[in-house]
Order: structure tokens, then C-alpha cells, then sequence
């Protein structure tokens, strides 16, 4: 086993409160496109830039546009929990991970079985109507004929996902801070650290054991005691962390 691979596996047996902290590289494996990879949403082209589409501007603005691209980009309801979520469920399950914190708004990390998932950015499987506040399914958004799929009562239907310009949700913020606080590993995988104020979370890990898992370099590598440089997926799942 390689030797990096080999201190991450020891950490993860003597571990009792794993914090994993993830981005959208998480989910790659289960076909759900990232944002700033060289085949990420963002390097594709558009009429506007996704950043400018994805802004509560935008989606007050313009929000049938908003939601020709949301339909098409970022409702991805076929897509399967890969190694890396059911990998963490299950160190869930054992007792040996407090909590996932994740920037991803899929919900993946739920279908694979985990319980104590922190959604930063929100998630697109919830959405509330902006008037009488009716909860609305996300395939309801993706079958619903309007333009802007509308509530029953005339309103329009918004995803709960944290658009550019939106403050991040205070309680589900202070879960994750609370969490990472008290781990005594946190491992960081599929994410840039690019993406703030979500990713200075990690500011707030007290401890040693600080692990980063990417496939391309971070501004936090340095920092790290492990950095592996990989697809998250095959590395935590071609662990076997002791039952």
C-alpha cells in the first residue's frame, strides 16, 4: 500500500470523530459535473457565466432564464452515491465520524446513508414556494411545464440552494463549525478550497490531523499533514477501515 495511503487508513482506525468536509469533486464520480475544472460548468459557454446566472439577482431578474440552465446543469436526480458516500456512511455507522459537512447541494451523501450532513450551500432537492412558502419536490421542478414552475397559490417555486449574493444558513453554519471544532480528523476532499466562506470552515479545526484528498493542488496544501493527490472515490473506497 502506498505509504501516504497508509497513514491516512491508520488515522481513519484510531479516529472516533471524523469530520469530512467535501466539494463538488465528490460527486464527479457519479456524473455530476463540477464547476472549475477544465471541463467544468464555468469553462463552458453561455450567454451569461454561470456565476452571473446562479446569483439572486439573476433569479429575480431573470428567472426563466435562471431556470433553463438550472433545469439542464444542476438537476441531476439519476445520479448514484459513489465509494466516497457510502464510504463515509459507513464510518458513520461505525461510530468513527461525527459529521459531513459538504458544499454540494445534490443530497448524495444522504441517499448512501448518512445521517449528520451539514449543506452549506443548501439543496436542490428541497424547494418552497417564495409567497406561501408550500414545500415542492425537485422532480416537480424538473417536470413542470412553466417556464418558472409556480406554486398552486401563483407564486414562483425557488430551489433552497445558497445563490451568489445569499448568506450562507447561520445554524447549519454553526453545526459545522461546532463539528469540525471538536474532530480529531478532518479530512478534506473533492474541493478546491476556493469557494468562501465555506472553505476558511477549515480555519476552525483545532487539531494535527488535517487531510487534504484532491485531484489538483490547493491553497491549503502546505498546511496539511497528508495531501493526496487522486480521485476521492477510489481512494476512500479502496480503504478498509477496521469494523
Amino acid at each position: 500500500m502506498d505509504q501516504k495511503l497508509k497513514i491516512l487508513k491508520e488515522w481513519v482506525d484510531e479516529s472516533q470523530s471524523i469530520v469530512f468536509f467535501g466539494g463538488a469533486g465528490v460527486s464527479t464520480e457519479s456524473g455530476i459535473p463540477d464547476f472549475r475544472s477544465v471541463d467544468g460548468l464555468y469553462h463552458q459557454q453561455y450567454d451569461d457565466p454561470p456565476e452571473t446566472i446562479l446569483s439572486r439577482t439573476y433569479f429575480d431578474a431573470s428567472p426563466e432564464k435562471f431556470y433553463k440552465f438550472y433545469r439542464a446543469k444542476m438537476l441531476c436526480l439519476d445520479a448514484k452515491p459513489n465509494a466516497a458516500h457510502q464510504t463515509l456512511a459507513r464510518w458513520e455507522q461505525e461510530g468513527r465520524l461525527l459529521s459531513v459537512v459538504t458544499q454540494n447541494i445534490d443530497g448524495l451523501h444522504q441517499a448512501a446513508g448518512s445521517r449528520r450532513v451539514w449543506e452549506l450551500h443548501g439543496s436542490v432537492l428541497r424547494n418552497y414556494c417564495m409567497k406561501c412558502r408550500a414545500p415542492y419536490s425537485a422532480q416537480y421542478i424538473l417536470d413542470s411545464k412553466d417556464p418558472v414552475p409556480r406554486c398552486t397559490c401563483g407564486g414562483i417555486i425557488k430551489p433552497d440552494v445558497v445563490l451568489y449574493e445569499e448568506s450562507l444558513d447561520s445554524h447549519v453554519l454553526q453545526g459545522a463549525v461546532n463539528d469540525i471544532q471538536n474532530a480529531d480528523l478532518l479530512l478534506v476532499g473533492g474541493t478546491s478550497l476556493a469557494v468562501y466562506p465555506a472553505a476558511g470552515l477549515i480555519r476552525y479545526f483545532p487539531g494535527r490531523r488535517l487531510a487534504l484528498i484532491n485531484k489538483s493542488s490547493t491553497p491549503y496544501d502546505q498546511e496539511a499533514e497528508l495531501v493526496i493527490h487522486g480521485l476521492i472515490g477510489e481512494i476512500l473506497g479502496g480503504l478498509s477501515a477496521k469494523s
